[in-house]
């Protein structure tokens, strides 16, 4: 990126719920700060339309869920030079996955639609790099005003963004914050779920539902194990580990589900 230019800066919004567009929103004072920096194109929740605009970096909420979407998302890839995923949908599909792993979702729009043939809807529930190259993810559900300073900080510096994949455990020790797993028996996901949230729900008693996302070198088999210990049920904690990652740790969970079904 040429640093002599003002970057240009799309927000894009697929299939989601907003949330990770409101943390443009929430920087306050800062996201004023943030337009000295860049020139915001487009970010219709914020005012600004276009699109179809030649940008730096386009920022992505959202999952692929219908054919408009695979067109609309090739269309920015190319008209972008970094294309950056923001929230749970954007970079796993996120709930919307869901579908992917149940046999009649075909069915599911005549439960909720009174004309379910005008829903144009795919099969399945894609993550943005399911159909373009991505140049980086930032993981949660919601993302964090801090994590999108961060990154694009670094890209005005022209450094590689930072990817944390430390464990949401290490925040918790970092903080003094009572393990709710090993004290409380509560099945939390902290121990396989990438930190960036700084261990909120943990902080006020409350196990993790793995929000931002599958951390690094994480042992889902064995976490699995220690929930069935806790007396979670084989479906139980296959849907724990589904919750808001449906598609991430599918295998390992069957596996388990498999097991507890032969015992």
């Amino acid at each position: 990126m040429n640093m002599a230019d003002k970057p240009r800066v799309a927000i894009h919004k697929f299939s989601s719920c907003d949330g990770c567009q409101l943390a443009f929103l929430n920087m306050g004072d800062t996201l004023l700060d943030l337009a000295e920096r860049v020139d915001i194109i487009h970010f219709a929740e914020a005012g600004p339309v276009s699109e179809d605009a030649r940008v730096d970096i386009a920022f992505i909420e959202g999952s692929v869920v219908t054919a408009h979407d695979q067109q609309r998302i090739r269309a920015i890839r190319d008209n972008s030079e970094y294309l950056i995923t923001i929230g749970a949908c954007a970079t796993s599909g996120g709930i919307q996955a869901l579908k992917n792993l149940a046999r009649d979702a075909a069915h599911w729009p005549a439960q909720i639609y009174g004309q379910p043939e005008y829903i144009d809807s795919l099969e399945q529930s894609g993550a943005i790099d399911d159909y373009v190259r991505v140049d980086f993810e930032l993981w949660g559900c919601p993302i964090n005003s801090n994590q999108i300073i961060e990154l694009v900080n670094s890209l005005l510096r022209g450094v590689s963004p930072k990817d944390n994949q430390d464990k949401v455990c290490m925040s918790c020790k970092q903080q003094q914050v009572v393990c709710t797993l090993v004290t409380e028996g509560k099945p939390c996901l902290g121990p396989v779920t990438r930190t960036g949230c700084g261990a909120l729900c943990p902080q006020f008693g409350r196990d993790c539902f793995g929000c931002y996302g599958p951390a690094e070198n994480t042992n889902v088999t064995g976490l699995s194990r220690r929930f069935s210990g806790l007396g979670l049920l084989p479906d139980e904690i296959q849907r724990r580990f589904q919750l808001i990652h449906p598609t991430h740790y599918i295998q390992t969970t069957s596996d388990t589900r498999e097991a507890g079904e032969h015992e």
